[in-house]
């Protein structure tokens, strides 16, 4: 059987083809390696998915709408697993126009392509910023999330109502996962814990958004990638409760879910901070400053429909996957 996975060359989709394959699934993995953080940690993720006989590399652009469709009639993918896209709260304030192709533009290219040569399941990422300007916690699929307060969760609540729309026009069943601040070896060099550990070891100050008062629900790739494959043998069907008087965002009459994936255990950033330096040994020189804007004060998964679906527990303590990280972080760079 073979799955695609967008973003192969990227953090999650790296970890996730490797699990895969390890299975014994073959995968075919799709990547523009664009230069938004060091392309040669791309290339070195790669490498490592190359050593496998089952995987296929194939450099292409989302927005290439031509190419996508080529690649779907080629190999008629039973499963699509759609990680590609444009990462980062704080670049789409400077570059909108990537968010715009990459999210919106791409997406659609990938709907398109499940609708002519239609998949058993797409599952995609969505991310916990579509909670914008909620402030009840912890943050339910079942909430309402009309209040982005950056372009980049914008694009991510476009890509679950676009989905909606291809699983109700076309019965293509698709699933959102909202990460959590998604952490752990090989990591994405634009997130705050890989920053802190570069910046610490070279004896520089580290930029605390809000003064140190953040929470994030960090959750290890492990388990993220263990989520993930569970799901994709497990499409939505229409939900025969789903009433039209009062919507439940989170299904549908069409084969649509939208979950969380994330730790359920939210961690005080500076308790973060004071963990990493115990790894490290090394003392943090801390810059307080104000909340970011596009940010948010805290992140919170409520998971318990992914719990009910597939007995997803993420089991990982923030000490051991940082731990993890470092000693990767220290092997990589030398």
């Amino acid at each position: 059987m073979t799955i695609l996975v967008t973003g192969a060359a990227g953090f999650i989709g790296m970890h996730l083809s490797k699990r895969l394959l390890e299975k014994g699934y073959e995968v075919v993995g799709l990547d523009n390696l664009n230069n938004y953080y060091d392309p040669q940690l791309k290339e070195d993720r790669l490498l490592l998915l190359k050593k496998y006989e089952r995987f296929t590399f194939i450099k292409m652009d989302l927005v290439d709408r031509e190419g996508i469709l080529k690649l779907f009639e080629t190999y008629s993918f039973p499963y699509v697993i759609h990680l590609a896209a444009q990462a980062g709260v704080r670049y789409s304030l400077q570059n909108p126009h990537a968010y715009v192709d990459s999210n919106l533009v791409g997406f659609v290219n990938m709907m398109e392509a499940c609708r002519h040569y239609p998949v058993k399941h797409f599952i995609y990422a969505s991310s916990s910023s579509v909670y914008g300007a909620n402030t009840k916690m912890p943050f339910s699929t079942s909430d309402n999330v009309d209040h982005p307060i950056s372009l980049y969760a914008a694009t991510k609540k476009a890509n679950e109502l676009i989905a909606h729309t291809y699983s109700h026009l076309y019965s293509i069943p698709t699933t959102g996962l909202r990460f959590f601040t998604v952490y752990g070896p090989w990591g994405r060099p634009d997130m705050a814990y890989f920053t802190f550990t570069k910046q610490i070891l070279e004896g520089k100050p580290i930029k605390v958004f809000n003064h140190g008062n953040m929470k994030r629900d960090f959750t290890y790739i492990d388990d993220i990638v263990e989520g993930i494959v569970r799901l994709i043998d497990k499409p939505p069907v229409s939900n025969p409760n789903w009433d039209r008087s009062c919507p439940d965002p989170s299904s549908s009459y069409a084969p649509y879910k939208i979950y969380n994936i994330g730790n359920n255990k939210p961690v005080q950033l500076i308790d973060f901070i004071k963990t990493l330096e115990s790894l490290l040994g090394v003392k943090a020189k801390m810059e307080l400053l104000p909340m970011q804007p596009g940010d948010v004060e805290a992140t919170y998964a409520d998971i318990d429909d992914l719990q009910k679906a597939v007995g997803f527990q993420p089991s990982t303590l923030i000490e051991d996957g940082l731990r993890e990280f470092v000693q990767w972080y220290k092997h990589y760079y030398q």
